[in-house]
This record gives C-alpha cells, sequence and structure tokens, in this order.
C-alpha cells in the first residue's frame, strides 16, 4: 500500500481532480489517495490563505496529522500545489517516498514571462472583476487551462456548482498569486525521487517551465502532446500510467534525466 496526496493549484479544491482519481487508482495497485484544499480552497474556503509556499505547506501537514494520515507519502502535485510539493521536499524530505510535479513554474529555473504567460494578464483581471459571474469565470478558467474542444458542459457546471459552494475570495485568491510569485526553488534537487510531467499545448505556463526544471534538477520527465495546463483533467490515463511506468522503472531513474 502507499499513501498519495493530492495537491491542486490556485483557488482549485480537492473535485477539481474529476474523475482522474478513479483513473490513478485502478493503475496503481495499492494506492490510497487523499486529495487535499489549501487553506482558501474548498472545504476550506473561510480560511485566510498563507501569502507564503511555506505557509500553505504547514497546514497542509498539520491537517494530515490532524486526520492520523501519516508519512511516508507520495505527492502528486500540479501548479501552486507543485510548489507546495516541492518546499516539502526540501524541508521535510524524510516524510517523502516521491512527488510527481505536473506543469509547475518555479524562479529561478523560468523567467517570468514564461511562469505567466502575459498575454494572459487580460483574462487573470477578468477572473478578479467583481462583475464577472460565477459561470463566466469558470468557463474563463476551462478555457485557459484545457485543451478540450469547446466548452465541456459536464465538467463546467460542476465547476460553478462548486464556486458557488465554496467560495474563494478575491483576498485569498491574490494571497495564493503572491505565494506562488514569492516562491524560489533551489538550485539543487532535494534528495527526493521526483518525475515532473509537462504540457505541450499548456496556454497558462510556458511548457518549458517544465523542461527546465526537469533538465536543471536532472529528474525523469515527460511530456504530453497537447494537453493544456490541466493534464489530469484533458488526459488521466496518460498521466496514471506515466506514473506506473516511473514507480516500476524504480527510483534509480530519478537520479538523472530520463524520459518516460
Amino acid at each position: 500500500m502507499s499513501t498519495w496526496v493530492l495537491l491542486r493549484g490556485l483557488t482549485r479544491e480537492a473535485r477539481h481532480w474529476g474523475e482522474f482519481p478513479r483513473h490513478f487508482t485502478e493503475r496503481i495497485a495499492g494506492a490510497r489517495l487523499h486529495a487535499i484544499d489549501l487553506p482558501g480552497n474548498g472545504r476550506l474556503h473561510k480560511l485566510a490563505s498563507p501569502a507564503t509556499v511555506p505557509g500553505l505547506l504547514d497546514h497542509v501537514r498539520a491537517g494530515l496529522a490532524g486526520q492520523g494520515v501519516l508519512p511516508p507519502y507520495h505527492l502528486l502535485a500540479m501548479s501552486l500545489g507543485a510548489m507546495v510539493a516541492v518546499n516539502w521536499c526540501v524541508r521535510h524530505p524524510h516524510e517523502l517516498a516521491g512527488a510527481v510535479l505536473i506543469n509547475t513554474s518555479l524562479r529561478p529555473f523560468s523567467p517570468l514571462h514564461q511562469r505567466l504567460r502575459l498575454h494572459n494578464l487580460a483574462t487573470l483581471l477578468r477572473l478578479l472583476s467583481a462583475s464577472a459571474g460565477d459561470r463566466d469565470r469558470e468557463r474563463l478558467v476551462l478555457r485557459l487551462t484545457s485543451q478540450r474542444e469547446g466548452d465541456d458542459t459536464a465538467v463546467l457546471d460542476d465547476w460553478v456548482a462548486w464556486r458557488r459552494e465554496h467560495p474563494v475570495s478575491r483576498a485569498n485568491t491574490l494571497r495564493q498569486l503572491v505565494a506562488a510569485a514569492r516562491y524560489s526553488a533551489p538550485q539543487v534537487r532535494p534528495a527526493v525521487p521526483i518525475l515532473v510531467l509537462g504540457s505541450a499545448g499548456d496556454r497558462l505556463v510556458d511548457p518549458r517551465c517544465s523542461l527546465e526544471l526537469a533538465r536543471r534538477w536532472g529528474t525523469a520527465f515527460a511530456q504530453h502532446p497537447d494537453a493544456g495546463h490541466d493534464l489530469p483533467l484533458d488526459d488521466a490515463p496518460w498521466v496514471a500510467d506515466r506514473v506506473r511506468a516511473w514507480l516500476q522503472a524504480g527510483t534509480a531513474s530519478t537520479s538523472s534525466s530520463a524520459s518516460i
């Protein structure tokens, strides 16, 4: 049995993993999944989000301990959640058996214009606007993060319902943006087996960010040929298959750059 902690990105909650947990447990025998809400999101939307990645991590670790979910953990995290996972690898490597980082972007490896594609600024400002309706906001997020053709009505309906049930405040959105902008990863790879996954069709973050992280740290790496930023939404089976191949290859493959 293996314990997997799943961490989502900016303003997203555990339910945004959608069908991914089912695909993952079908392919990874004995995996026990714990999808965690960052403070300020999901069931924790009434809490103030820490404005630092270490602050987010401290809350996640305390929550797991309070639930009696003990290490060692495998982490699977994307975007801002992957920054939290990196900080975990740096500060508490003894707690981790491995980490899968999906479509994250980190200083000092990538410049600002790659970590957040500048042509998306107008869209992000619309998301923060008080005049935008819930459905308009979620439609913008779907278009920005997914390569699915047209609006996926079922997904969009779910996202709108979740936003209304667990609204993320503008203040918490800004705190999470500040946390992501502030965070800087170490030059030297942490002493944890790491797999980096990227999406060639990512509209939000330049795909070069994941590639450069894997190159600098010498980790295993795989890139989806056309998925968007929300890779688990666009192709959950592909993600699960890449993780399974990485686990089957053993931790030795993470000591130097390798394609999965």
